[in-house]
């Protein structure tokens, strides 16, 4: 199983890839957007005082 940053490290190679379609390229940087929002959130809720 992959943790949620290795799944962004993972996304951001594939876009490196010089053989995506522009489909592919949007749906990519869709999902990294998606997991990056995802990550930042559950950073706010580590760091958030008890």
């Amino acid at each position: 199983m992959t943790t949620l940053h290795d799944h962004i490290q993972m996304l951001r190679a594939e876009l490196t890839s010089f053989h995506l379609s522009r489909r592919e390229r949007q749906q990519i940087e869709r999902e990294l957007k998606e997991a990056l929002a995802r990550c930042a959130t559950e950073h706010h809720d580590e760091s958030a005082p008890v």
